[in-house]
């Protein structure tokens, strides 16, 4: 039965160990020293307002407390969950989104460590071979405060997203993309003009000492994985952008 909405392209076969992180069973919870409150209708988010602060009066643990409004694109959220739907129906009858975005976010985290400790080779596997390439002649040319600034443990994503979904035939074979969008702090020393647009804030632990300062960044990681009969079923990431980092 073919699929009634579908895009063009030329793609080879994309190797991939992602599918670890992209199983329910490897869903790994973060650490719950940050609070987060989400616009519970955002698919696609602008961010536009961001207060961290410290709500502990007792002087014991720490919680940060991040509130994210944004704009949702009608438009998009109904495109998405159509496409969610075809892929349900015709490609993989298990597929949750929410599912795929806790492992993804655990993907995108454990990927933006490698390359701000530009360990190109452990990429391998989980990165598109092509991509490797380019993105080891782009962070050459990055200072150390840029790859720093690439790295996102789990606990500091702020936010995250499913930009845009896209279903591929080339040749008789089957292939799904889905790019994800993230939100996450960074408190690497960033120059001011190098990062124009992006949002700086303060953060207080514990009310003592100067506060630290942390910047909101954004990231763009493409996933593609191909659905043709007798393929794994792995996932690799075939786009990277860091913004005003990796373009």
């Amino acid at each position: 039965m073919a699929l009634p909405m579908l895009r063009g392209c030329n793609c080879s076969r994309l190797p991939s160990v992602l599918s670890r992180f992209l199983k329910p069973e490897h869903v790994v919870v973060p650490r719950p020293n940050k609070t987060t409150r989400l616009a519970p209708t955002l698919s696609v988010g602008v961010v536009s307002t961001v207060r961290p602060y410290c709500s502990d009066r007792g002087g014991g643990k720490q919680n940060q407390k991040v509130v994210v409004l944004g704009i949702p694109n009608p438009i998009i959220w109904f495109r998405t969950r159509l496409y969610y739907f075809l892929i349900r129906v015709y490609l993989d009858k298990e597929f949750k989104i929410e599912e795929f975005t806790e492992g993804s976010k655990q993907a995108f985290s454990h990927v933006s460590r490698l390359l701000s400790g530009s360990q190109f080779e452990s990429l391998e596997g989980l990165v598109a071979k092509d991509l490797i390439a380019k993105l080891e002649e782009k962070c050459a040319l990055l200072p150390p405060s840029h790859l720093q600034a690439l790295s996102a443990d789990l606990e500091d994503l702020v936010y995250t997203t499913p930009g845009d979904v896209g279903i591929y035939y080339d040749d008789g074979r089957k292939f799904v993309s889905i790019l994800m969008r993230y939100w996450y702090l960074t408190s690497a020393r960033l120059p001011e003009e190098s990062l124009e647009g992006t949002r700086i804030f303060q953060v207080a632990i514990g009310g003592e000492g100067e506060p630290e300062t942390k910047r909101l960044l954004t990231a763009n990681y493409e996933f593609q994985r191909e659905f043709t009969k007798g393929v794994l079923p792995d996932w690799t990431i075939t786009r990277i952008e860091h913004s005003k980092l990796l373009d």
